[in-house]
């Protein structure tokens, strides 16, 4: 029997209710829990009317009081905690379950709530606590990070000797029909994208303004979209765990219409981080927006297009030849709204911190410490990709365009 405890009850967390559903013979029993008991509620009766299943149980938390969370792991004494709360969060969820001797998966890394900041150095010292209390911690198991570390460990164990240049493309060709909308949390998606660009080259990162680095590049099934090098954080993992790497850089593509809505947004002071005194109360510019914007959980009903997310990899083949490799998922919107109600941004989240759990659950990734999702065989994983709605597909020796 396998208690896995979700907490978060957005659009990733609607997506991570589903497909562990799904799966009934390892997911034995199911809680889901947020701040809002209603969502969590709403969410298993949706569950429920689609999978006949057992009846996802629900709970009240709030993230943010590893005390709550210590009462609530104790009622519900879970195997696994799957983190789809906001990145804020993680380390009061991993001090809870270090509480708890209850194992861990996120599919994104700790940030001060007071800084834009991307790092793993603060769940990376979570180490040898999770190692000496014989707990496992997987970080990052979304699409990116996540999926992206998988092909990139899979095309190291089965295609490369020597991996020297990674480029990981992540294009959204759909259109939600809305004026200016973020596809997940806009406090989170406004805070990663307006921040200044970095990559990694030659043994030290190199540091670009917001957008400087662009071109366009083509998708498969898609064409060509215009690209700019941001920073993500699975180029931090992946670049430590993959020494060869000579460079590694990170894309997404964006509409024009989108950047002026940012630009607009940063000029105005709504992007702001701080707190500011309104009416003689604080309140945070870009979490009033986020109030303001449309539910990134909520636009998948009219969502048209699909996204296409991969990695170009160049370097040397176990011959010692030089080898390009691309492999890719595309994922449309419409299909992901039609078995989860939620859009394909939300779904490329949500499968892979499922097929994580699996993982976990089966024993193929489980050992104590905390690691990211590249340390472990990426083979398993990769195959059931193919079987819960991500099919990957690869291209060998082929022009990256990078």
């Amino acid at each position: 029997m396998s208690k896995v405890l979700i907490i978060g009850a957005g659009g990733v967390g609607t997506v991570v209710a589903h497909k562990l559903a799904q799966q009934a013979t390892v997911f034995t029993d199911i809680t889901l829990a947020s701040r809002t008991l209603a969502k969590c509620n709403a969410i298993a009766d949706a569950v429920h009317r689609k999978t006949g299943g057992n009846k996802i149980k629900t709970a009240q938390v709030d993230a943010d009081k590893t005390d709550e969370l210590i009462a609530l792991f104790k009622a519900v004494q879970p195997e696994l905690v799957i983190n789809v709360a906001l990145p804020y969060q993680d380390l009061s969820i991993m001090d809870a379950c270090l509480a708890c001797g209850v194992n861990y998966l996120d599919t994104a890394n700790y940030e001060p709530l007071d800084e834009a900041k991307f790092e793993y150095k603060w769940q990376w010292a979570y180490r040898e606590r999770f190692k000496e209390a014989g707990l496992t911690a997987i970080l990052g198991c979304g699409f990116d990070p996540g999926v992206t570390g998988v092909y990139t460990a899979y095309a190291a164990k089965h295609h490369f000797s020597e991996m020297q240049f990674l480029d990981i493309v992540d294009c959204n060709a759909g259109d939600h029909g809305k004026a200016f909308a973020t596809n997940f949390n806009p406090e989170i998606n406004i805070r990663e994208v307006t921040q200044p660009g970095k990559y990694w080259k030659d043994g030290q990162w190199i540091y670009t303004d917001p957008h400087e680095i662009h071109r366009a590049l083509n998708y498969p099934n898609i064409g060509p979209k215009e690209s700019y090098v941001i920073y993500h954080e699975e180029l931090e993992s992946l670049v430590k765990n993959f020494p060869s790497l000579q460079r590694a850089r990170f894309w997404m593509t964006f509409g024009q219409e989108y950047l002026t809505h940012l630009r607009v947004i940063q000029n105005i002071g709504m992007a702001r981080i701080d707190p500011i005194l309104y009416n003689g109360v604080e309140i945070v510019p870009i979490q009033f927006l986020k109030a303001v914007l449309p539910n990134p959980g909520e636009l998948g009903e009219n969502y048209t297009g699909e996204t296409s997310i991969g990695c170009r990899i160049s370097g040397l083949d176990r011959n010692g030849q030089k080898l390009t490799y691309y492999v890719y998922n595309n994922c449309k919107h419409q299909d992901a709204y039609k078995e989860t109600g939620t859009q394909g941004v939300s779904y490329t989240t949500g499968v892979p911190a499922m097929i994580g759990a699996m993982m976990f659950v089966q024993g193929l990734w489980k050992k104590p410490g905390v690691f990211n999702v590249e340390e472990f065989d990426p083979d398993p994983f990769m195959e059931q990709l193919n079987k819960q709605g991500l099919p990957w597909h690869e291209l060998f020796n082929i022009d990256l365009e990078l």
